[in-house]
C-alpha cells in the first residue's frame, strides 16, 4: 500500500475490522479507501492502492454494490466504471442498519414464527416455545421500534442519539406527571 499515513491506517483497521463483521479483509479495505477518496475510483485505482488483484476488486465492489454501499459513477469520455460511497454519514448508518436487519434479522424472525405456528409435542418443546416466544416478542418490539427511527429526520436522530440515557430523566417525568394525575383522580371531591 502506497497511501498517506493516516489513510493507510484507517484502510488497514476497517480491514481488520471487517473480518469481524463478517465480510472479508479486502472488502473493508476498499469501502474505506472509497469513503476517504476525494474522488470516485476505477477498480484498477483500487487494485493500484491496495495491492491486490483486480479480481479480488471486482469481487468486492460486487459484495458492497450487493450491500447498497457504494455508487456507481460515469466519468464523461471514460468508459470505465468509478466506485464512490455516499457522502452523508447518516445515509451510510441507516444503509448498514437496512440491510444487516433484512440478512440477519427478518431471516430470524420468519424461522421463529415457523417455530411458534406447530404445536408442540412434549414439555421440552412447549419450554422451548415459550422461550421462543419470548426472544419473538423482544427481536418484534426491537424491529417495531428501529422501524420508527429511521423515519426520523436526521437531525431528529442526531439529538436522540446525543440524548443518550437522558431520555430516562424524561421518562421519570412522564411517570411522575402520569402519577400525580392518577392520585388527582382518585383524590375525593370537595
Amino acid at each position: 500500500m502506497d497511501l498517506p499515513p493516516l489513510i493507510q491506517a484507517f484502510v488497514l483497521h476497517f480491514g481488520e475490522m471487517g473480518s469481524r463483521w463478517g465480510i472479508n479483509r479486502t472488502v473493508g479495505q476498499i469501502y474505506a479507501l472509497l469513503y476517504l477518496s476525494p474522488r470516485p475510483l476505477c477498480a484498477e485505482q483500487i487494485a493500484e492502492e491496495l495491492g491486490v488483484s483486480r479480481s479480488n476488486v471486482s469481487m468486492s465492489l460486487r459484495e458492497l454494490q450487493a450491500w447498497n454501499l457504494v455508487l456507481l459513477k460515469h466519468l464523461p469520455g471514460d468508459r470505465r466504471d468509478f466506485f464512490t460511497t455516499p457522502d452523508d454519514v447518516w445515509q451510510i448508518l441507516r444503509t448498514l442498519a437496512e440491510e444487516r436487519k433484512k440478512r440477519e434479522v427478518d431471516p430470524t424472525l420468519s424461522v421463529l414464527r415457523e417455530l411458534l405456528m406447530q404445536k408442540p409435542k412434549s414439555e421440552q418443546e412447549r419450554f422451548a416455545q415459550t422461550r421462543l416466544t419470548e426472544m419473538y416478542g423482544l427481536i418484534e418490539q426491537l424491529t417495531n421500534w428501529y422501524d420508527d427511527v429511521k423515519r426520523l429526520e436526521t437531525e431528529r436522530l442526531a439529538t436522540l442519539l446525543r440524548l443518550g440515557s437522558k431520555v430516562t430523566k424524561l421518562l421519570d417525568a412522564k411517570d411522575r406527571v402520569v402519577s400525580l394525575g392518577r392520585k388527582h383522580r382518585a383524590a375525593p371531591q370537595e
